[in-house]
């Protein structure tokens, strides 16, 4: 199978172009075009993981963390990103990376925590605010629905990041061509980031077709499907203590680091895999009753202000079940290809106990 089609399911579940400005999503080392038997899925494509896929004949490497991450002025030996790049380049293995667009996404990295902790009514803790656009037309009445149907089928992918609501027809007139009576129909429909350039090329060959022309607006409107965290709530209340046991338990973390508790109830729960402080006040303001995230700086604890408990459970601990995550994506899609699921813990971070 060509790596191709591999990644352009996986961008179908989380478009690149939902990926953090800082980050370095994508194909990193390797050809799409090239032809692959199976691939190692992993949370660092770390050397041990590069020698894991050269022992399993693994010529595709899928990472959620990029191998790099800024600017590289050279690639030598002297660094673990240079070992891994020249080692996976001299063994013809391509390294692909999901990162922040899969964070993003509802169904994602945040969505596999919250179904760990079997929390209900989850949404986007903070909703992106330019991911949407509106396409807006003017049609006769009897081509309006063709003419829809068509733009409708370029906004629609597998996986969608928005839902399809029928056509918004806003406005109905009689307009007189050719000294007859026309009825025209103006309609808008709203359509995510990721399907701006199938509708653009869509909305092309329509106006050529039918000469209908077309208005298109970018949008502030919160985007209910993209963004950061995500928030949820328990089947049942807990006391604090109770929750960091079922917390612990659900995600099987050695050690959680947590603000004071607060003495109430717990039922609302905000979470962010990997680096969540950033999202503080906003889980805060939606009133939960712990923040569930990674890398908080000592000081950021103090944030919390006796508001929330803050439950730092680690960066890879937060994370880890990302890999089962995309193979279930993966194996689902394609299930005579072998996926495999590295068995090596990349955890920088080692706890002594």
């Amino acid at each position: 199978m060509k790596i191709g089609k591999i990644l352009n399911h996986l961008e179908n579940i989380a478009p690149g172009i939902y990926q953090e400005s800082y980050d370095n999503s994508g194909l990193i080392v390797g050809d799409r075009n090239t032809n692959v038997e199976s691939a190692l899925i992993c949370l660092d494509s770390t050397e041990n993981v590069i020698d894991e896929a050269i022992k399993q004949k693994c010529k595709l490497v899928i990472a959620h963390h990029p191998i790099v991450f800024s600017g590289l002025k050279s690639i030598s030996r002297s660094d673990y990103i240079g070992r891994v790049l020249i080692k996976a380049i001299k063994n013809d293995i391509a390294i692909y990376s999901i990162h922040t667009n899969l964070d993003n996404v509802a169904n994602g990295v945040n969505k596999m925590i919250a179904d760990k902790l079997k929390l209900k009514n989850c949404k986007i803790l903070a909703p992106k605010l330019d991911t949407l656009y509106k396409i807006t037309f003017r049609t006769q009445v009897e081509e309006n629905e063709k003419i829809g149907g068509e733009i409708d089928a370029a906004i629609k992918s597998e996986f969608d990041h928005f839902t399809i609501e029928d056509f918004n027809v806003v406005g109905i007139s009689q307009e007189k061509t050719n000294g007859r009576s026309v009825s025209m129909i103006k309609t808008e429909i709203c359509y995510p980031k990721d399907r701006h350039s199938m509708v653009m090329k869509k909305a092309s060959i329509i106006n050529e077709e039918f000469g209908t022309t077309f208005e298109i607006s970018e949008l502030q409107t919160p985007n209910v499907n993209i963004g950061s965290g995500m928030i949820g709530e328990l089947k049942k209340e807990m006391n604090e203590t109770e929750f960091l046991g079922y917390l612990k338990k659900q995600l099987e973390v050695e050690v959680i680091r947590h603000t004071g508790l607060l003495r109430k109830k717990v039922r609302k729960i905000a979470i962010c895999g990997g680096s969540g402080s950033f999202l503080l006040n906003k889980a805060i303001q939606t009133g939960a009753d712990f923040f569930i995230s990674a890398d908080f700086k000592y000081h950021q604890f103090f944030d919390a202000d006796g508001k929330i408990v803050v439950a730092d459970i680690g960066h890879f601990e937060s994370e880890k079940f990302t890999r089962q995550l995309l193979f279930n994506y993966l194996s689902e899609k394609f299930p005579n290809f072998a996926f495999r699921l590295s068995r090596i813990n990349t955890n920088p971070i080692k706890y002594f106990k």
